[in-house]
């Protein structure tokens, strides 16, 4: 009898109407907007739906035909999915449609169909739900991706994103020109079959674990201003400065993106400044200050001397073929003996030219007395074989002063080199001696 009464209860009308009073508030209080319609005619609209189509009362919106607030191309589609429900609980698939709204601008909305009890009646129940802001940040996401877009197609900076397998899914076309491909043959391909060839800053080939994007892909890292060249397919050597990041660095799927400058242009004048620098620009020797840097470096090592022996060489009566024929043949004379010096030296020996007819020599390893006796022979024979200038048959002598170095060696270059200019003067001729006077050490300091 309990259990009669209870049931009694719970179907009383004051619990029905509290049931339908609390869905009434969610309803009204919905942020999506929901309208019942009934034979085709509006007969409810909270306030969400009134908003969503500008009206400014409820009798703006209920009494109305659904149909005219809706876009006509999508109409029959509507109808089409309604038609459909035939039992009360289904609902339609979400569809996207364009509503009109009372001051006729349209607004794009996802609609979801329920027939549903209203009023003792069956009825079409809407949940509309505004599009707007998806629009919006779909539109700008889409003037983001097309600026950016642009930004990077005009980039004289290369550009390639690669995906975690290691395939090219885009490439601006400063990437195209500086790899020397055009596009359909870089989209899609393995960054392995590319007939490029990868080379270190030493322009060996490198192994493919060292590519800067895969070592990102690989650990996440972000690598800098790495050096690499490329061997296109067209037979040039491009220099590349690159830079590799992954794309979205929180998440594990991300792909890289790899950007580059080529910098083959400034790294060619650079090195060439480098040599400017250290070389002797009438010869192309080594100029005094790299023969200096290269005798300190081998003084200051404690194992075993890189250079064992330095040979201070000058060229005896010089003076006279400057005075007597100009200094262009005097220029032409010390070019073919610098070839000659080079000649006659090993690949290991460094040669250089520290002012006017003055050469000096280092020689590599070690140097037997014997070996070197010879050497010095070879060399001064080599040098005064006759010079033709211009007509002029000219024979070059050359004095040369010998200093060995020794492990542990405390001289500074400067004082091997004077201790080499005093053996290159004892070494002249008794002619030569006498007629020259004695240079003082600021001059060679020079």
């Amino acid at each position: 009898m309990q259990e009669v009464v209870g049931n009694d209860r719970a179907n009383s009308p004051t619990d029905t109407e509290q049931l339908a009073q609390r869905y009434r508030s969610l309803v009204d209080y919905s942020p999506d907007g929901i309208v019942v319609h009934e034979r085709g005619t509006i007969v409810y609209a909270n306030p969400a739906m009134l908003r969503l189509l500008g009206a400014d009362s409820p009798g703006d919106v209920v009494g109305q035909p659904v149909a005219s607030f809706v876009s006509p191309e999508f109409i029959q589609p509507m109808l089409e999915r309604i038609r459909h429900l035939t039992i009360a609980g289904t609902a339609s698939d979400p569809a996207e449609m364009t509503l009109l709204r009372c001051d006729g601008s349209s607004v794009d909305v996802e609609t979801v169909s329920v027939l549903a009890a209203w009023h003792d009646r069956l009825a079409y129940q809407v949940v509309v739900h505004d599009l707007t802001p998806q629009r919006r940040a779909e539109a700008a996401q889409r003037r983001a991706e097309q600026f950016f877009t642009t930004v990077v197609s005009q980039l004289e900076e290369g550009v390639v994103v690669i995906d975690r397998e290691g395939r090219i899914e885009s490439a601006n076309p400063a990437a195209r020109r500086i790899f020397g491909y055009d596009a359909e043959d870089l989209i899609g391909s393995h960054i392995d079959d590319l007939p490029l060839t990868l080379l270190d800053a030493n322009a060996q080939p490198m192994p493919s674990t060292w590519y800067p994007v895969i070592r990102t892909l690989a650990t996440g890292e972000t690598v800098t201003r790495f050096v690499f060249g490329v061997d296109r397919p067209d037979g040039q050597r491009r220099w590349l400065s690159a830079s590799s990041r992954l794309l979205n660095p929180g998440d594990p799927n991300s792909p890289a993106v790899s950007s580059f400058n080529d910098i083959t242009e400034f790294r060619a004048s650079r090195r060439q400044l480098e040599y400017q620098a250290t070389h002797d620009p009438l010869t192309g020797l080594a100029n005094r200050a790299l023969v200096l840097s290269r005798l300190s470096a081998a003084l200051g090592t404690t194992e075993t001397l890189p250079v064992s022996t330095v040979l201070f060489i000058d060229l005896d009566g010089f003076k006279a073929i400057n005075d007597s024929l100009g200094h262009a043949i005097g220029d032409t004379v010390l070019q073919i003996v610098a070839q000659r010096l080079q000649r006659g030296l090993r690949a290991d020996d460094i040669v250089g030219r520290i002012g006017g007819d003055e050469f000096l020599v280092l020689l590599s390893g070690r140097t037997l007395g014997e070996d070197l006796d010879t050497l010095i022979a070879r060399l001064r024979e080599t040098m005064a074989e006759p010079i033709i200038a211009r007509g002029h048959r000219i024979q070059v002598d050359a004095s040369v002063g010998v200093t060995p170095l020794h492990a542990g060696d405390s001289r500074t270059p400067e004082t091997v080199l004077h201790d080499a200019d005093l053996a290159m003067y004892r070494a002249k001729p008794p002619s030569q001696n006498g007629a020259l006077s004695r240079r003082s050490d600021s001059t060679h300091a020079s």
